[in-house]
């Protein structure tokens, strides 16, 4: 973010390529879709203003109708990778109001937008369904999102050990990179927390450069701390249906 005593934030966007580049694309879709788009804005790291020249810009558009306006894309623009989504506005509520085993991925989107066209504050009512949502959520609800996360780190893990021990070291390592991703948005939901993208959440958690030996104990504390919320991660059958 600018320094206030020395330039203003005006001036700084103005010297930001990627939010210039935002700008220029809200003009477009604003002039080719004027009746259909409800609100633009963008999310990540030029939301949060702490941007670099190798940053992605996130632009997200909202529309009245379902397949209206322009069609999401993934590609450069003047050097910079623009990842263009599109979706409704009662589709956007809808999901700001649900929560998924990605909830400590998805929700900064949810709750940190900068809006670069919503005469409506669609954006301040999306983060509101959000906040709204996890202050009615009780913790058994993110602990069963967990062990979902839980099962597929641990999975994972062990499919990286074996293929370890079978030499295939590459693709054990994609797998420990699956494993910690996993292990790391169990973190994020046992203590509410939610990450800025990937890299973010294994950081933050301390996983990013933990070995097999490492994550097998984050694991087993994992499992410990599931059970004692309630519901262990390995059950008789019966438990699969509940």
């Amino acid at each position: 973010m600018p320094d206030n005593d020395a330039v203003s934030q005006d001036e700084y966007d103005l010297a930001n390529p990627r939010w210039h580049l935002a700008t220029r694309l809200r003009d477009v879709i604003l002039r080719r879709w004027s009746a259909e788009v409800r609100a633009v804005g963008v999310h990540g790291s030029l939301a949060h203003g702490d941007d670099s020249d190798s940053s992605d810009l996130n632009l997200h558009v909202v529309t009245y109708r379902p397949n209206a306006g322009p069609r999401a894309a993934l590609r450069r623009v003047d050097g910079i990778l623009v990842d263009l989504s599109v979706g409704t506005a009662d589709d956007g509520l809808r999901r700001a109001r649900e929560l998924t085993p990605r909830w400590p991925l998805e929700a900064d989107r949810y709750l940190t937008t900068r809006d670069l066209f919503d005469p409506g504050g669609w954006f301040a009512g999306q983060r509101d369904a959000h906040l709204g949502k996890l202050a009615e959520t009780r913790p058994g609800e993110f602990s069963a999102l967990a062990r979902r996360n839980w099962c597929v780190a641990s999975a994972a893990h062990a499919r990286a050990v074996r293929l370890a021990e079978w030499y295939e070291t590459d693709a054990a390592l994609v797998l420990l990179a699956e494993a910690r991703l996993h292990a790391a948005m169990v973190t994020g939901l046992l203590s509410r927390t939610y990450f800025r993208n990937r890299a973010d959440a294994v950081k933050r958690t301390g996983l990013a450069g933990a070995d097999m030996t490492e994550l097998a104990a984050v694991l087993k504390t994992q499992a410990d701390d599931l059970t004692a919320r309630g519901r262990p991660v390995d059950g008789p059958l019966s438990a699969l249906f509940e």
